[in-house]
């Protein structure tokens, strides 16, 4: 690490390095997790995002915009979940230009099944952190989310800028 920095400090390359990591470590177990029951990651993180709406219906345009990805990759999620049974597109009454992914039933009865199984992994996951280092955990990762999103906006105003002059 120090020769790619020239010598400089490397602490923030090394946290951003272990945070990489630790990030594939937990898709590689989500994605053997969904895969095992048949999912996609993409398609369980449709499931969770329904799972955790109101009325469990969410637009296609609000779940790619969550997801960060486009709204064709989320309508192609919805089109295997459908197939399978676990979710239905159904209209949205306040703008008849929408379609709402709705979790079914067995959408649900899928993630029930689902919970318990993952509880025992993330507990397997983070044995050994004490309550208190959880929640430091978490919020660290939220504000390394917060400082990337300011990232984003400074940078979309530059470009902004840049293309109009």
């Amino acid at each position: 690490m120090s020769q790619f920095t020239a010598g400089d400090d490397t602490q923030a390359l090394e946290a951003a390095a272990a945070v990489r990591n630790a990030f594939h470590a937990t898709q590689r177990l989500r994605a053997r997790g969904a895969q095992g029951r048949g999912l996609s990651v993409g398609a369980l993180d449709v499931l969770i995002r329904l799972s955790a709406a109101t009325d469990k219906r969410v637009s296609i345009g609000e779940l790619a915009q969550a997801a960060g990805v486009s709204p064709r990759n989320v309508t192609g999620l919805v089109d295997t979940l459908e197939r399978d049974g676990l979710v239905e597109r159904v209209r949205n009454d306040s703008d008849r230009r929408s379609v709402l992914a709705h979790m079914t039933p067995a959408g649900q009865a899928w993630m029930d099944s689902f919970r318990r199984p993952t509880q025992v992994a993330m507990a397997a996951v983070f044995r050994g952190f004490t309550p208190a280092e959880l929640i430091q955990l978490r919020h660290l990762c939220l504000r390394l989310v917060d400082n990337q999103h300011r990232i984003d906006q400074h940078m979309s105003q530059a470009d902004a800028t840049n293309t109009q002059s």
